[in-house]
């Protein structure tokens, strides 16, 4: 008693020196009391200090440190003892036993190798934050499950010899159902096709059955990378999904998920190269060239073109090949240059082939049908080959390969098949709506790589009210190598423009082109056209006299007679009819000026040259919210064609930044068109109009500039062939029952006028433009599928050759500009932009059409 009194006065006199005295000493020795299991060599091992070093109050706090730092003790203490460093240490307990007691969706080895890979596990030290961390995660993997109600208990039972048994208890509750799931921000597609993605479901009727209504992070994962595929593979090169929420009501039972999306632009391929190790022909891998310039970008078509050319590699030996696409984007002008990096790696040698699962088959039948042979080199295209002739045998329902390498050699694989045993084009429609074109039909069939040849084909049919297109057209885009392009489209268009406030007449125009694009800078491009096209005028009865000269005769007349009619209503005497070929030159009421179709007649075969340049560095291709875009185009009628004119185009706008979400937007278009050689004026078929979206808002559709003056026909009647005494007609009607033009009592043919209302008429000469003031709606979260804008517009249609007798035309003149202010709302739909626009024109001239609130489905500001 009194030796164990005297070694505690000891302890106290060690501890209590202050080893924060800044004297230093030699250690001479270092004791170490207080260990069970681990040996004093760990203890010194991880000591910083040992004997012959001088220590001071830092180096005994660094000793301390590093000695909780291995996580075996729970307390340490450091004193001296003459020259003697005294460490007494209390070890944590280590685990004996870890049970694991009602877990059914994770298996129990599943879960120990996770304890496991935590610190936790039978001969460890046990460490009580490590266990409410793993409670924690198990706890986590659970919800990921979409298990919310899933609990985890558990109980640390001491045992002698400091060790500690474990017991943990799970309950695992249910999955919850899922109740809706969301994608925000979505302009390009409707939420059905979105959902039809997604592997999870809301519940349905089906869902006991499928449990595709069962919450899984796992499955949620790989819905939101099928649905990036989905974009990237449609242009969307940037598309991201910036957040999701997955929200649990307060029972646990059902889940609501949200998924935020940004779509960004689409993106085009520019420039396509290959770089790295290329041990075969360059020619012979760019047969495989997926990726063209001018398509639109797909990381599909990115990932078959390095799987093509990691197969071709692979053909040759390569069986380690590695291609890789690196998209490199181009800032500005939604183009994106590609580069396929090649790393070929060595030549490799098939060592074994095996087969797994056929069960009833015998490996005879499965290795005939082998194209690889073993020790020849490795060949993709053969191991391919042998795989789908397995499945072709109709002996399996699917058959699948492997090819690992062998361990120890980089030359070397094993090909193993496992079966399972049994008992390039596009097609898109487009809809619209438009408040001057009506209903909007369309239909394209398009194919971007025919054949496999990278060309493009297409097939567009476009119906609406006044219009009916159908075109074919064809485009190589690798017509050189330094992406010149080349194509040709033949179409057939034809038009009633009486049914969107143009003057009565209808064309019928049949036509080809043969067109070229250079792209001459990253930003910009030339093109040119050379076509024909036969176009058919249709004057009908109220034609104007601009198109066909008036007063004329109506075709249907071939006589003529006097008018007996009195004043009173009476017929003085029968009325005698004549042929219209013997009436007197002066009845006639001459024009004083012939119309289009009177000096060039009504059919025109003309060839035409076009070409443009343009410009972009617009940062989208909808909605953009800065960037430059410009374009001009110069068409021309060649000499010898039935007509004989130009026209020049200019159109530009450009998106200015001005704070946060404002932008301001400015555009302009600028047209010019005339006649040359025996073509005295532009065709009127050609003429410009303004007015309505596009152009200056608040003035109905093409109703802007000149007015068309209106047909005079010579009046059609009966004439009287007997009277009674009284001078009543007692027989009305001619020989044949043909209608005849009569003479008034002033000896002229009687002139009526058809139509009071002069049509818009358009003219040679466009001014438009417009200022923009881009704002974000308040309240309104998903900006990227609203656009909202105050605007001033201006514009009008001029003509330098107005006809005399014209209503509205003026050449160029600034004071005829028209103006108008108002807001317009635009609204990307699963249908395409809808647009509305509420204006007020401030200088409406006595002719023009108002019209404030305008919208339109399928196109936008």
């Amino acid at each position: 008693m009194i030796k164990r009194l005297t070694q505690y006065l000891a302890l106290v006199l060690i501890f209590s020196v202050p080893v924060a005295s800044a004297e230093t000493f030699l250690i001479s020795d270092i004791r170490v009391e207080g260990l069970q299991r681990i040996s004093a060599g760990s203890v010194f091992a991880s000591l910083p200090v040992g004997v012959g070093d001088m220590v001071d109050e830092y180096a005994i706090r660094a000793s301390a440190r590093s000695l909780f730092a291995t996580g075996n003790f729970d307390d340490i203490r450091i004193g001296r003892d003459a020259n003697v460093l005294v460490v007494v240490v209390a070890e944590r307990p280590s685990i004996s036993e870890i049970n694991i007691d009602g877990n059914k969706a994770i298996e129990t080895e599943a879960l120990l190798d996770g304890l496991k890979g935590s610190g936790l596990a039978v001969g460890q030290v046990f460490q009580r934050s490590t266990l409410e961390g793993m409670q924690m995660e198990l706890q986590r993997q659970y919800v990921q499950q979409g298990r919310y109600d899933a609990s985890i208990d558990t109980e640390v039972l001491p045992e002698p010899r400091n060790r500690v048994a474990i017991n943990i208890d799970v309950d695992e509750g249910t999955v919850a159902a899922i109740k809706h799931i969301n994608v925000v921000g979505n302009e390009i597609f409707v939420d059905e096709d979105l959902d039809d993605i997604f592997e999870l479901k809301t519940t349905g009727w089906l869902s006991f059955f499928t449990n595709d209504d069962k919450y899984s992070k796992e499955k949620l994962t790989g819905d939101l990378e099928t649905l990036t595929s989905y974009y990237m593979d449609r242009g969307y090169l940037q598309f991201r999904i910036d957040s999701t929420q997955v929200s649990v009501s307060p029972n646990k039972e059902e889940v609501y998920i949200t998924a935020n999306v940004s779509e960004g632009d689409k993106f085009t391929v520019g420039k396509v190269d290959l770089s790295g190790d290329l041990v075969l022909p360059e020619q012979d891998l760019r047969r495989f060239l997926l990726v063209a310039e001018g398509q639109t970008f797909s990381q599909q078509l990115v990932t078959s073109t390095e799987e093509y050319m990691t197969r071709r590699l692979g053909n040759e030996g390569y069986n380690f090949a590695k291609v890789t696409g690196i998209p490199e984007v181009e800032e500005g002008n939604n183009v994106v240059s590609m580069k396929f990096f090649v790393d070929p790696g060595k030549r490799t040698y098939v060592r074994r082939i095996s087969f797994k699962g056929n069960m009833r088959t015998a490996d005879d039948v499965l290795r005939r049908e082998m194209r690889q042979m073993e020790s020849s080199p490795a060949s993709a295209s053969k191991i391919e080959q042998s795989r789908v002739r397995l499945e072709r045998l109709g002996f399996f329902s699917r058959a699948t390969v492997e090819t690992p390498q062998v361990a120890g050699h980089d030359d070397l694989i094993d090909v193993e098949f496992e079966v399972e045993e049994q008992s390039s084009g596009s097609i898109g429609a487009s809809f619209g709506y438009a408040q001057d074109a009506g209903l909007i039909l369309g239909l394209n069939l398009q194919e971007d790589n025919f054949m496999g040849t990278g060309k493009r084909v297409g097939i567009n049919l476009n119906s609406s009210k006044y219009q009916d297109i159908y075109s074919f057209n064809y485009t190589n885009p690798y017509f050189t190598e330094d992406g010149v392009s080349r194509g040709f489209n033949l179409f057939y268009r034809s038009t009633d423009l009486s049914e969107v406030n143009v003057a009565s007449y209808t064309t019928d125009t049949y036509g080809a082109a043969l067109n070229f694009g250079y792209p001459i800078k990253e930003t910009q491009r030339l093109g040119f056209s050379f076509g024909i096209s036969d176009t058919e005028i249709t004057a009908g009865r109220y034609a104007v006299q601009e198109i066909k000269a008036s007063p004329r005769l109506e075709e249907s007349v071939d006589y003529w007679f006097d008018s007996t009619q009195l004043q009173d209503g009476t017929f003085a005497d029968v009325e005698e009819v004549m042929p219209i070929a013997d009436i007197p030159f002066d009845y006639l009421t001459i024009p004083e000026e012939l119309g289009f179709l009177d000096e060039n007649g009504d059919n025109y075969l003309n060839w035409t040259v076009t070409s443009s340049w343009s410009q972009s560095t617009l940062n989208r291709g909808r909605m953009a919210t800065r960037g430059t875009s410009n374009s001009v185009s110069f068409e021309v009628s060649m000499p010898g064609s039935d007509l004989e004119f130009y026209k020049l185009i200019y159109r530009g706008e450009i998106y200015i930044p001005i704070r946060g979400s404002w932008t301001a937007r400015l555009r302009g278009e600028l047209g010019y068109g005339d006649g040359y050689g025996d073509t005295t004026e532009l065709p009127f078929y050609e003429h410009f109009f303004a007015g309505g979206f596009g152009s200056v808002r608040g003035f109905e559709s093409n109703t802007l500039g000149p007015r068309s003056t209106p047909a005079e026909l010579y009046t059609a009647r009966q004439p009287v062939t007997g009277i009674d005494d009284e001078g009543n007609p007692t027989e009305i009607g001619g020989p044949n029952g043909q209608q005849f033009g009569y003479v008034g009592n002033d000896g002229k043919l009687l002139v009526e006028t058809l139509r009071d209302d002069p049509d818009p008429f358009g003219g040679n000469v466009l001014v438009e433009g417009s200022a923009e003031l881009l704002f974000p709606l308040p309240f309104i979260k998903d900006r990227s599928k609203l656009r909202s804008a105050f605007f001033v517009d201006v514009g009008n249609v001029f003509n330098t050759k107005c006809a005399p007798s014209q209503v509205n035309c003026f050449d160029v003149d600034a004071d005829e500009l028209r103006y108008s202010v108002g807001v317009g709302v635009t609204w990307i739909t699963g249908f395409g932009p809808m647009t509305f626009s509420l204006a007020k024109p401030l200088n409406a001239g006595p002719e023009d059409e108002e019209e404030a609130f305008q919208f339109t489905l399928g196109r936008g500001f």
